[in-house]
């Protein structure tokens, strides 16, 4: 073999050994496992789509200005109710966008976050708990919830009444949930799903957090940390939740879809990650909601009803801009796709959801209360 020849090889090894750590940085290996091992269960028609977005809505985006901040939060105020306003699910229901805002940042301008209690009280948003925190540890992040969440009850009338406090649905702001980054960056708290129980949270909406390297190998599954819930990553192993069997402790886990966009190029070559993110350069499209589907998530043994979580940073101007416009890689034109092709009726049905609403409905398939479930098919389930 000539010098060339073992050149050329040489090269092409080391290309390709760079390319292997780029995918495996990014979870693609991940991602192909955990698709080809898991198949999603086909339901029996019609299958009952419930639909939500999840807005990591952080209107201090690279910057502190009050005045930018109320300006980002007008901007959704003025326009997502006429949006909304617009689509109608087969129970009347307007999609409600859920802005998870910030805790550190709520005393910067309280008035953004009632701006936001506006929309709430004309049925078309809900307000949900958002964290970002680093190197921190469990009693400070007790107390920042504790204080938080009393005032969004108490001085906004959100969130909901529990036995103990507020209850809250959360999305960690650093992706790494659990203190699953490294060495307490963007966390700390090794039991921090206990705090957030301990707090209120019904349910987590953080993940998936691919291409992120905090993203558990758990994967379009809706599920309870089965590890041990006083180190970090207890939830990088799961128990699913499933039909007629009990939750275990909580928060639950409400996943959005990961696979791989074989219709999405990245420098038109290589598959992209779809992981339910909209954004301006990456717009809601009718492939992407048919990938959103695919992925099948929902309750074990219940295949009939399927999650569809999707999230967005709406804040940003790039992504507000797109996504309350008119055209295509809209919230308008995803709603309407949405009806248009998942809610005849016959094969699908579709449930523009809150957060709330979704884990209401994993408790009832818990309990397999066949009454509540034919009333949530109905529409008829008070929430």
């Amino acid at each position: 073999m000539s010098r060339a020849v073992i050149f050329v090889l040489a090269v092409l090894v080391i290309a390709l050994a760079g390319v292997i750590r780029v995918l495996r940085r990014k979870n693609v290996d991940l991602i192909l496992r955990a698709s080809l091992a898991r198949r999603p269960q086909s339901g029996a028609a019609p299958v009952h789509i419930f639909f939500c977005v999840v807005d990591h809505f952080e209107p201090f985006w690279k910057n502190g200005d009050p005045g930018v901040g109320l300006e980002r939060v007008r901007r959704w105020r003025e326009r997502y109710p006429v949006i909304a306003g617009r689509h109608r699910d087969r129970g009347g229901q307007p999609p409600r966008h859920a802005f998870f805002y910030p805790a550190e940042d709520y005393d910067r301008s309280p008035e953004c976050v009632e701006l936001l209690a506006e929309m709430v009280r004309l049925g078309v948003a809900e307000v949900e708990v958002h964290l970002h925190h680093d190197h921190d540890t469990a009693a400070p992040m007790r107390h920042a919830l504790h204080r938080y969440t009393r005032t969004l009850r108490e001085r906004h009338g959100l969130l909901r009444d529990g036995a103990g406090g507020p209850l809250f649905a959360f999305i960690h702001g650093n992706w790494v949930l659990g203190n699953s980054g490294q060495g307490g960056a963007g966390c700390g708290v090794d039991d921090e799903l206990v705090v957030l129980d301990e707090a209120g949270c019904y349910a987590d909406f953080t993940l998936p957090s691919a291409p992120h390297p905090s993203q558990p190998p758990v994967i379009n599954r809706i599920y309870y940390a089965a590890g041990a819930r006083d180190r970090a990553r207890a939830h990088f192993h799961g128990v699913d939740a499933r039909l007629g069997v009990p939750g275990s402790k909580g928060p639950l886990l409400v996943t959005g879809p990961l696979a791989i966009g074989w219709k999405q190029r990245r420098r038109g070559v290589f598959p992209a990650i779809e992981n339910g993110d909209l954004t301006g350069l990456n717009p809601p499209t009718p492939d992407r909601v048919d990938a959103w589907i695919r992925c099948g998530i929902g309750v074990a043994d219940f295949p009939r009803w399927i999650f569809v979580k999707t999230h967005t940073h709406g804040a940003q101007e790039r992504n507000s801009a797109a996504l309350l416009g008119d055209g295509a890689g809209s919230l308008s034109a995803l709603f309407s796709d949405l009806l248009a092709r998942y809610n005849d009726g016959e094969r699908y049905v579709l449930h523009f959801s809150s957060p709330w609403e979704m884990y209401r409905a994993v408790k009832v398939l818990e309990a397999n209360d066949k009454s509540a479930i034919s009333a949530i098919e109905r529409f008829e389930f008070p929430f």
